[in-house]
């Protein structure tokens, strides 16, 4: 069974996931890029804190850089692959990213 820890860390990766695909939908949903960023920023600042407890400031930081460069990234891969499929690969990225840098 898995500790108390990686379950946190299990958590929180999702939780990073969950942010920039929840970002995605609520402004595509509601034609509002600023709400949309809003949820982005807000889960970010959760996961952040979450990692600077579990894993320390440099590991937190780390892991922010990577949730915001994979926020920039889907951009231009979104006109390679499309919108959805660019934000899912980011997403696991993003969480996989997580699960192995986060203890």
């Amino acid at each position: 069974m898995p500790t108390k820890d990686t379950r946190r860390s299990l958590a929180t990766s999702a939780l990073a996931a969950g942010g920039l695909l929840g970002g995605f939908a609520v402004a595509r949903r509601s034609h509002n890029r600023q709400l949309g960023g809003a949820v982005l920023a807000a889960v970010g600042v959760a996961c952040t804190t979450q990692w600077q407890k579990s894993s320390g400031s440099a590991r937190a930081g780390a892991l922010l850089g990577t949730y915001l460069v994979a926020f920039g990234a889907s951009h231009p891969l979104a006109k390679r692959i499309g919108a959805w499929p660019a934000v899912v690969a980011v997403s696991a990225a993003t969480a996989a990213a997580s699960t192995a840098v986060s203890t």
